[in-house]
């Protein structure tokens, strides 16, 4: 098979919505929003879907009951006791809340992958595998920047959105 074939090929096999969603994800006055409040590296991580150097979280060590919340708009991702030491370097859950993030596929490494975000805000979070421990068998491995923890006994924090966003 011919070169342009095969690139014509691995085109085709991605569907046009998934990069849609990827790139119209934000309007210009949200990113400018999540800038504002966000680090350079939360900021890159969130809303420009990029991931973190292994190891580098200090959330890998975090051995505390309490919760995991969206580094942006603080909705509660994961209980801390679904985290627990994957070898992978990322903080990683077997299991989220309920109805607190959204997946897509991501295709950014050529091979298939399931990606999650926030579902209140969109903040990318990390990837999901299906090599987890029992009971569900998935590995959701986050990325720590991503990522707010609230020890248990505090108040969860204030829902943070841009003006005219819902909570």
């Amino acid at each position: 098979m011919q070169r342009r074939h095969v690139l014509a090929a691995l085109g085709a096999a991605l569907p046009v919505g998934m990069l849609s969603m990827r790139l119209g994800a934000y309007t210009r006055e949200e990113k400018d929003y999540w800038k504002s409040v966000l680090d350079a590296d939360a900021y890159r991580i969130l809303v420009e879907e990029g991931t973190e150097r292994a190891g580098s979280s200090p959330l890998n060590a975090e051995k505390r009951a309490g919760t995991y919340t969206c580094a942006a708009c603080f909705l509660p991702l994961f209980d801390a006791g679904t985290k627990y030491e994957s070898g992978t370097g990322w903080p990683s859950f077997y299991d989220t809340l309920p109805d607190a993030v959204a997946t897509k596929r991501d295709f950014k490494l050529i091979i298939p992958r399931t990606e999650y975000h926030c579902a209140r805000c969109g903040g990318h979070q990390g990837h999901v595998f299906e090599d987890g421990p029992e009971p569900t068998g998935l590995r959701y491995c986050n990325n720590g920047l991503a990522l707010h923890f609230v020890p248990e006994g505090e108040s969860l924090p204030d829902a943070r959105l841009p003006d005219g966003a819902a909570a």
